[in-house]
């Protein structure tokens, strides 16, 4: 039999009958109809190794260079030092996985405990672990964890300033789960405060509050006393965080949250048409055993040799199946270790000159985008880091299509006349000033 086609027609119809189904489409019926495919696929006929090479230097030749990145959301343009690229080929850390025999991987165990440590460094909290995909699903799996640690409370409240893809994945996990999901209000581009006490005096079985650090619109949000109003209702506070900010950033541990989650890709690793990234979930100690995934350990060996050991991993993951509080078991170790690297490059002295250098640019951004009057700051009185939402009196779409076309992405449209701006380190003031000449023409 081919290796490619496993199933015989026979095997595939003792499949559907041991499902009780008729016929393979029955599989995808929880699909919406205008989601699926209604005619084959649109391929070319069969074609030399020489000629499906020539193909895609053909299709390759119609991209246009992509010059400069302003878009953001939760994924940011950062430099990655030469030294990463070289690094994680070295054949003692070079793995996808956590190994299933780890104390033989003695690279890779090293590399994870390091960035655990930096990690709980950088968000101020006590553990980490390393075994998440991205951001929305470290998210969500922080508040399956927040419902395991309050047993009968079900219930998350999640801020609605939160990046609108990160509450759809949370969502679908809470569906799945028998969560109940509440969104907190947005006011004002922050996180209503008042919505969220009458929500929390008002329900008795709210198990976590999910906030942002920085929001979806860039915004960093006031989250004083918000630790004491959750802790004072026994519920949890998570809060969804971008990485890199936290250099600068009050960190999660020193606003008093329970567990700090969200996307590391700003931690040195390449944008890549969304992915692979890497999720990071850090928490208190007393929380510890109802993380999902595995925590690395340093000890010594019987020879007085510092050595690492996989200090903490949950087995009910493996053997209980559906019943498991999460079925987290592999690891983004590749990413990983590119953000170990990238922060023992750089250190904490050099996250923060970075997360200066975005800021900066930002401040060079807006001035130059709202220079003429037909833009402005959506939410002036709101401070922001590296990222802002621009109010313009042209369509954003306009703005996207016309600098796509000089090869420079202008940024995420979240309204017909609203642009979400992100800057980093990588974007130079020439950049910025062609940008601003393009909005001028529209």
């Amino acid at each position: 039999m081919h290796r490619y086609f496993p199933h015989t027609e026979e095997d595939i119809r003792l499949m559907l009958d041991r499902c009780g189904i008729a016929e393979l489409k029955e599989l995808f019926s929880d699909v919406p109809p205008e989601l699926t495919l209604k005619a084959p696929y649109d391929l070319p006929e069969e074609m030399s190794e020489t000629d499906v090479r020539r193909h895609f230097d053909e299709l390759a030749s119609r991209d246009i260079p992509l010059t400069a990145c302003f878009a953001g959301g939760g994924f940011y343009d950062h430099a990655v030092p030469a030294a990463a690229a070289s690094l994680i080929g070295r054949s003692e850390f070079l793995t996808a996985y956590t190994p299933y025999q780890p104390e033989i991987s003695q690279g890779t165990l090293q590399y994870i405990f390091e960035y655990q440590s930096m990690m709980c460094r950088l968000t101020g909290m006590e553990v980490s672990n390393a075994s998440m995909y991205d951001g929305a699903t470290a998210t969500a799996e922080a508040a399956l964890m927040a419902v395991a640690a309050a047993r009968k409370k079900r219930r998350v409240l999640l801020s609605a300033t939160i990046a609108p893809a990160v509450r759809r994945v949370v969502a679908t996990y809470a569906c799945f789960h028998g969560i109940d999901l509440e969104e907190v209000r947005e006011e004002g581009g922050v996180t209503s405060r008042a919505h969220l006490e009458e929500l929390l005096a008002s329900r008795s079985d709210v198990a976590a509050v999910i906030m942002p650090i920085p929001n979806y619109y860039g915004i960093v949000e006031d989250l004083s006393g918000v630790a004491d109003l959750c802790h004072s209702k026994k519920a949890l506070l998570i809060t969804q965080c971008v990485a890199a900010d936290l250099a600068v950033l009050r960190t999660p541990g020193e606003w008093g949250a329970d567990i700090a989650c969200g996307d590391a890709q700003s931690l040195g690793i390449p944008l890549s048409f969304g992915g692979p990234y890497l999720g990071f979930l850090c928490a208190t100690k007393a929380l510890m055993r109802k993380m999902p995934g595995r925590i690395v350990g340093a000890t010594t060996d019987s020879e007085g040799r510092r050595s690492f050991v996989l200090t903490l991993q949950a087995r009910e993951q493996h053997i209980r199946r559906e019943k498991a509080t999460s079925n987290i078991c592999s690891n983004q170790g590749l990413m990983t270790l590119y953000a170990a690297i990238y922060m023992s490059l750089t250190g904490a002295k050099g996250l923060r000159e970075i997360a200066m250098a975005g800021h900066n640019a930002a401040l060079y951004l807006l001035g130059k985008m709202t220079e003429g009057g037909r833009a402005r700051l959506a939410y002036p009185d709101r401070p922001f880091l590296n990222e802002f939402l621009l109010e313009t009196d042209y369509p954003a779409q306009a703005l996207i299509d016309a600098a796509l076309a000089r090869g420079i992405l202008a940024g995420i449209r979240v309204a017909d006349n609203r642009l979400l701006m992100a800057a980093t380190e990588m974007q130079t003031r020439s950049q910025i000033d062609l940008l601003a000449e393009i909005a001028s023409k529209l």
